[in-house]
């Protein structure tokens, strides 16, 4: 298939989009409809040439939108349309052309993931509607950690809530992961080999990942398990719920908002869940800054050494992700956590390595396990899954 995927990631109120040609070279268009079915509505993003552009789209629900962003294809035509699902449960380990069958999986599975897959959901519908003769992808978050034994997937819980109920670890981030560590098997001398991948944004998890195969990572059943986010706690005692029902009388919906919205690098610094303005304030002595920073990465380095369990032998660590990409801080400060792995970083090459730098950061003549930064395309690799699936269907 020749023709470019349109990549489309759908929120309740929001439309990501990406035309992503075959040719990796070709320029992208690419940009975001939000605040959908709101006065302020619109559309903004970048055409070919890379000049911006905003387009107010008053009240326009998702398949208004869609019909918007169509225009903004400068008459580039998609062969394919790729959409990120977040939960696919058990029923996916890669991406699925939709039919009623597989919406009606993605439907079973919307209490796993309710802010996400309903929303998904929605997107699939406007987009079928929009372009009802081209073939639909879905592309699972969760697929790429199908690979996970069940030392790995499984809570130490009643046996019916698993089979039954689905409650297992399930992670999240599997495009991420995915496309980073084939890059990195590209890239090093090493190959596929084990690889620890840490993406590192407002939403934060880790994987060991052999062989291009998920052996473990830090998210469970849903997005909230593993790392400190940005404005989400990661692991805390799970009688804690109890605990803050009991003595401050919080209903579980409260408990929920607090773990997800108010706490992480929010919660710790008292500031900001954006990383930036924590670096800047914690270099200026600021002691809730400064205490975010140092529980975020030492819970990052914590994850990273429980995950090595997982791999037969480990040939290095990939940073990627907004914070992972840019924070040349962040990836000091969890190596200097981990000096038993052999790591060795060469500070000029760690400090020069930003902006969606692809870059290698060991010190001359090193021979222990390797350091990246790699950027992630998470559009591109839902964009490859899709082609793949339109080409080589079941």
């Amino acid at each position: 298939m020749n023709a470019p995927v349109l990549v489309i990631n759908c929120g309740s109120s929001s439309i990501k989009y990406a035309l992503i040609d075959s040719d990796p070279q070709a320029p992208r268009l690419a940009g975001l409809a939000e605040r959908l079915g709101s006065s302020d509505a619109r559309l903004k993003g970048k055409n070919s040439a890379g000049e911006s552009f905003t387009q107010p789209l008053p009240n326009a629900d998702h398949a208004e939108a869609l019909n918007a962003i169509l225009q903004r294809l400068e008459g580039r035509v998609p062969g394919a349309v790729g959409h990120r699902i977040v939960h696919g449960g058990e029923h996916f380990t890669q991406a699925a052309l939709v039919d009623d069958s597989v919406i009606e999986a993605i439907e079973t599975t919307a209490a796993l993931a309710p802010l996400h897959n309903p929303a998904n959901l929605a997107g699939i519908a406007a987009t079928r509607k929009v372009f009802p003769e081209l073939p639909q992808v879905a592309v699972f978050d969760t697929a790429f950690h199908q690979t996970l034994p069940p030392r790995a997937y499984r809570y130490a819980l009643p046996e019916a809530l698993y089979t039954e109920h689905g409650i297992r670890r399930y992670g999240f981030h599997g495009t991420s992961h995915a496309f980073v560590s084939q890059r990195a098997g590209e890239l090093s001398s090493r190959g596929a080999g084990g690889w620890l991948t840490a993406h590192l944004g407002n939403g934060c998890s880790t994987a060991a990942v052999w062989n291009n195969q998920s052996l473990d990572t830090s998210m469970g059943l849903t997005p909230l398990e593993g790392l400190v986010m940005g404005t989400r706690s990661g692991d805390v005692d799970p009688g804690l719920h109890a605990h803050l029902h009991r003595q401050l009388g919080w209903s579980v919906d409260e408990i929920d908002n607090v773990l997800n919205k108010q706490s992480g690098l929010l919660g710790l610094s008292g500031l900001t869940n954006d990383m930036r303005e924590v670096e800047d304030q914690a270099m200026a002595g600021h002691p809730g800054a400064k205490l975010a920073l140092d529980v975020f990465c030492y819970r990052i380095a914590k994850s990273l050494a429980a995950l090595s369990c997982a791999l037969p032998t480990l040939d290095g660590v990939i940073f990627t992700g907004g914070i992972g990409e840019n924070s040349p801080i962040v990836r000091r400060e969890v190596l200097a956590l981990l000096p038993h792995f052999g790591f060795s970083l060469d500070e000029a090459a760690n400090e020069a390595t930003i902006r969606g730098k692809e870059g290698k950061l060991d010190s001359a003549g090193h021979s222990g396990p390797e350091v990246w930064v790699i950027p992630t395309d998470e559009e591109g690799r839902i964009a490859m899954e899709t082609r793949h699936c339109v080409e080589t269907p079941e």
